[in-house]
């Protein structure tokens, strides 16, 4: 009974190969990665490897070019097999032999058989081809090393984004939790459930009411995120109507903006606007939109809002009289945590996760979120010189969020 070592990434390929040789009395030792193959080939001393040529992290020519060049294996029959690959390469990286894919059942226990205790089939080296060999060897081996070194940072970073997302989730719910007493009990004194309030106490609830729904805010942000990353946020299918919404998100972000802040121009249609998919996803990614116009525009600066109506979509558009995003930025602020400015002394608050999360809702129900700055169009009637965000949803057709591989704080 011989030990054989098979490197190959297709998973029916290594059953079909363990079946094979297993049924004839040998035990197969099997792995999908080249990095992994050369670990493997040191450790468990095989008496024979095939490598596939097309694997993960190095390709069979990398890997057979190192296994000659390790100490103990320079002696181990390899033996390519592929369908791609070519041959005269195999040999002249030092395989011992070539099969082709797919695979002869009758005959390749033999033809394995063939290589077993033969030490190099393949006509000697010239001593050019040596050196050549040798040269390529070290090159290889600073290549695994560093492969290896990359592999172990990308483990790192893995387990990091893990713990982030786990604290990202469990900070959301420590926060929520005692948010919901809070906005009930602040409600019951508001409108007088406890007893009556003096003008005073009615001027410092409703303060600390603003404070809190801002704060409730960045939390429901926070949950939404976190339930991006973890694969589980859910989104539901009901009509609904894409002017109410707007305006809702209208009313939601300006209730705690001081009168004079900025000057409004709105341009909605007045007929029911009919569309189905999530209102309450798509009502909080307007909110942050809206926000955003409303931070970056200078006091007493203009924010206009427009709704068009598309064969298959529906637009918002906003416009802010802000600063702008420069050409390099314009890309990256709808990326998760990113902001222009993210240092703690920043002029504008915020997590950096409401355009992102805008962006991802848009997607999920059919659609897009694009930035221009300068906007160059007019919205509203008002041609502004800061940042146009237009987002857009599909009309009739729902579609399911993207796949947790493409999750936002992949974007994380």
């Amino acid at each position: 009974m011989a030990r054989i070592l098979h490197i190959e990434d297709d998973r029916s390929s290594r059953r079909l190969v363990e079946k094979l040789l297993g049924a004839a009395g040998h035990e197969v030792i099997d792995t999908a990665d080249g990095l992994e193959g050369l670990r493997l080939a040191r450790e468990v001393e095989p008496d024979l490897i095939l490598v596939d040529i097309n694997i993960p992290n190095f390709d069979g020519y990398e890997v057979t070019l190192r296994l000659r060049g390790s100490e103990g294996l320079r002696d181990v029959p390899i033996v390519a097999i592929t369908a791609e690959g070519d041959p005269e390469t195999s040999l002249a990286v030092g395989a011992d032999g070539f099969i082709s894919k797919p695979i002869d059942p009758m005959s390749f226990c033999a033809t394995v058989e063939s290589y077993l205790g033969e030490v190099d089939k393949r006509p000697p080296s010239t001593p050019p081809e040596a050196r050549l060999r040798v040269q390529s060897q070290r090159i290889v081996e600073k290549l695994e090393a560093k492969v290896q070194e990359l592999a172990e940072a990308n483990r790192e970073l893995e387990e990091t984004s893990r713990l982030r997302r786990e604290f990202l989730r469990n900070v959301s719910h420590e926060l929520a939790t005692p948010m919901t007493p809070v906005v009930g009990y602040i409600k019951l004194l508001l409108e007088g459930e406890m007893g009556e309030l003096t003008e005073l106490q009615r001027k410092c609830l409703l303060s600390i009411a603003r404070s809190t729904r801002r704060l409730r805010r960045v939390t429901d942000t926070l949950l939404d995120v976190s339930a991006l990353e973890m694969g589980r946020m859910h989104y539901y299918e009901r009509g609904y109507d894409f002017g109410e919404i707007v305006k809702k998100a209208i009313h939601d972000a300006t209730q705690d903006v001081d009168e004079g802040v900025v000057e409004l121009a709105l341009d909605i249609p007045s007929q029911p606007l009919i569309a189905r998919g999530d209102p309450d996803k798509l009502c909080r990614a307007l909110v942050h939109m809206i926000d955003n116009a409303i931070k970056y525009s200078p006091r007493g600066g203009t924010v206009a809002c427009a709704v068009t109506v598309g064969a298959e979509h529906y637009s918002f558009s906003i416009a802010d009289s802000g600063p702008g995003v420069g050409a390099d930025e314009r890309q990256r602020i709808l990326e998760p945590f990113y902001q222009v400015d993210g240092s703690v002394t920043r002029r504008h608050g915020g997590v950096g996760l409401g355009l992102a999360f805008a962006r991802r809702v848009a997607i999920a129900q059919g659609g897009s979120l694009r930035v221009q700055s300068p906007p160059g169009v007019p919205v509203a009637g008002k041609l502004l010189g800061g940042t146009l965000f237009e987002i857009q949803v599909q009309k009739e057709v729902y579609r399911q969020p993207i796949s947790s591989e493409q999750r936002l704080l992949d974007d994380v």
